[in-house]
């Protein structure tokens, strides 16, 4: 559940509850982090698949070792979906920052890793 204040209610003190479910897609941000969780998640799939392909190898399994093939490629496309995905959202919030800062609106807090920041 979320709270929002009630915007008709005096000094804006009321909240009112929303059914509306928190998910990863209420921010680009949120978008982004998800994303590149996905993105870790395919690179480890990658590895295993790598390590089945050579296993098939040596076993000479040749139609188990073709089917693998053709997952280790599906990997591959997805990966570079998913690489493109991660630079459209990154476009998207800089695009965002740009628009806000133009606007004299308060932009954000950028934490460390998104803004490319040593510590």
């Amino acid at each position: 559940m979320r709270f929002a204040k009630s915007p008709g209610l005096a000094n804006g003190k009321a909240w009112k509850v929303s059914n509306r479910q928190e998910t990863p897609f209420d921010s680009i941000e949120g978008s982004h982090e998800y994303v590149a969780m996905l993105a870790e998640a395919l690179d480890e799939a990658r590895r295993e698949v790598e390590a089945e392909i050579a296993l098939a190898e040596r076993e000479t399994a040749e139609r188990r070792k073709e089917a693998l093939l053709l997952v280790s490629y599906s990997l591959a496309k997805l990966n570079l979906h998913i690489t493109a995905s991660r630079r459209l959202l990154n476009n998207l919030r800089t695009l965002r920052r740009l628009l806000l800062s133009e606007r004299g609106l308060p932009v954000e807090p950028e934490t460390g890793v998104a803004s490319g920041e040593d510590e």
